[in-house]
């Protein structure tokens, strides 16, 4: 593998001026996710994989009230999502159902600009539970039934991105309802290293649409094409959804060869993937991985409570 990345003042030329700095200070940047330097992507992914983390207990960090994070809870939460995108914690808060605990989480990670979508409940957070009356106009995450790999808002126009969310379980299924998870980072990595030509089929500006949804007046909204890996402020990003009829690929074969090979990583049980069935108490915070959830069967009277917070912003940094 490469060595270290070489210093950025050294790589700055004799020249002078402002134009050259901002051109020289640009060239000592690294920018892992640019097909065309790839001594940046190998460097970035040897640091990447000899940190990831290797089992789910490894995502997972006790608190003792999410509600008010101390400092080297929040800290750690936000190492641990440094490393994978992701970080479980694991509170003695079983049973409480109060909104607070993902709102004032969020806030403390760095999370500030909640997204309300439309089925979100009035306070711009979404009680995922059997809903008949939503789960009967298709939505699929207030039913019982599995739901697809995904990330959330796949939909939006690229003004509503979402980069993070935060679910909170407050009552799990009597049986079921876990969820597989996917770094988006290994996700890119797995299709460069296959070839890069995946990678940069997915990042064509018309890669993947949503047609419209002309349906549901509460949640109405046009066709939206967009790539399936940006880069967001020097973040990745990455919007999928698995479905088949709520998707249109890019009619050429490089796109449908990547799209057929990333369906391939996320169903063959790669070491990547970690599996997840939140027990009460505990809840995810990611930016907004790839996640898909199992179908589930309700206790009689007690229902699985999943908390959901949409947000704009990414977690913060540790």
């Amino acid at each position: 593998m490469p060595g270290k990345a070489p210093n950025a003042v050294g790589c700055l030329p004799s020249i002078s001026g402002p134009r050259a700095l901002n051109a020289a200070l640009h060239s000592a940047i690294e920018h892992p996710f640019a097909l065309d330097r790839p001594q940046d992507y190998l460097r970035w992914r040897e640091r990447k994989l000899a940190r990831y983390p290797r089992r789910i207990e490894d995502l997972i960090v006790e608190v003792r009230d999410p509600r008010n994070l101390s400092d080297s809870e929040a800290v750690e939460i936000q190492r641990v999502c440094g490393t994978a995108n992701m970080a479980v914690y694991a509170s003695p808060l079983a049973d409480v159902a109060d909104k607070d605990i993902a709102r004032r989480l969020g806030a403390r990670l760095g999370l500030s600009r909640l997204h309300a979508n439309p089925l979100a409940d009035e306070d711009g957070i979404s009680s995922l539970e059997v809903t008949p009356e939503k789960s009967g106009r298709g939505y699929i995450p207030y039913s019982n039934q599995r739901l697809l790999w995904h990330t959330d808002g796949y939909y939006n126009a690229p003004e509503q991105r979402n980069r993070a969310f935060v679910l909170h379980c407050v009552r799990p299924a009597a049986t079921g309802g876990e969820n597989r998870l996917l770094d988006p980072e290994i996700a890119y990595l797995l299709l460069r290293d296959a070839d890069p030509r995946f990678v940069q089929a997915l990042s064509a500006p018309d890669a993947m649409t949503i047609p419209a949804n002309e349906e549901d007046s509460a949640a109405m909204r046009p066709a939206q094409s967009g790539p399936v890996f940006s880069t967001d402020g020097g973040a990745l990003h990455m919007r999928y959804t698995a479905r088949t009829r709520s998707i249109e690929w890019r009619p050429d074969e490089a796109t449908r060869a990547a799209a057929r090979l990333l369906r391939q990583v996320l169903d063959a049980g790669s070491p990547y993937v970690f599996t997840l069935r939140l027990a009460a108490g505990q809840g995810l915070v990611c930016n907004n991985v790839l996640h898909d959830r199992s179908a589930f069967t309700d206790a009689p009277g007690r229902g699985r409570l999943v908390y959901r917070a949409r947000y704009f912003d990414r977690v913060g940094p540790a």
